[in-house]
């Protein structure tokens, strides 16, 4: 009777073996998972946007402005182009401005209302109040008391520094009047920039 008994017990010695070893598969399989789970790969990141920048043919950032842009010359507006325009931007503000003047801050050029699919102006703007006809950009009051742009034109000396700052702006249209002046165009950006560009030439006499 004893081999039976033997017999009896190796059987359920095994069965309990292949139950611990059920379980040991089951607990594998839940670590690895939870594992797994903890190390799932992140996504990948979103692509930069592009950055804003404002740039000229005429001169490199730093660089010398041509005589032909200052009032040492024919004191036409340099041509401008800008790229990575931030995708809310409704309309541009381009302000021109010496901080080397005498009186400091002397602003040389005020463009708003331009249109967000434009991407430069060509060389040469003229005085008028409009730029591209009704649905083009609107030019201010500079500090020579002119609309339009005023090249470079300092006094003999050190060199000045001549900062263009383009502004990126969530409303279509400043609500301000035509050919309004610098310190009124400059308040009313505030709380609409979006981004801003900037472009720094040089010139002394």
């Amino acid at each position: 009777m004893r081999p039976r008994a033997d017999a009896g017990s190796a059987r359920l010695g095994g069965r309990r073996g292949r139950r611990r070893a059920a379980a040991r598969a089951v607990r594998t399989t839940v670590l690895i998972a939870a594992f797994t789970l903890g190390h799932t790969a992140a996504p990948p990141p979103a692509p930069a946007a592009a950055a804003f920048t404002l740039a000229s043919a005429a001169f490199a950032n730093g660089a010398r402005i041509p005589d032909a842009h200052t009032c040492a010359g024919a004191n036409i507006s340099p041509p401008l182009r800008w790229t990575g325009r931030p995708a809310a931007a409704r309309s541009y503000a381009l302000l021109a401005v010496d901080p080397d003047a005498p009186g400091g801050n002397f602003v040389h050029w005020v463009v708003y209302d331009l249109p967000a699919a434009w991407t430069g102006l060509p060389s040469g703007v003229g005085p008028g109040l409009r730029i591209g006809g009704q649905r083009g950009g609107t030019q201010g009051i500079n500090d020579f008391r002119r609309i339009g742009y005023g090249g470079p034109c300092p006094p003999p000396g050190p060199v000045h520094h001549y900062v263009f700052t383009l502004y990126a702006l969530d409303i279509a249209q400043l609500p301000v009047p035509f050919a309004a002046p610098p310190g009124l165009v400059k308040r009313t950006l505030q709380g609409h920039i979006l981004a801003t560009a900037g472009l720094t030439g040089l010139f002394s006499r």
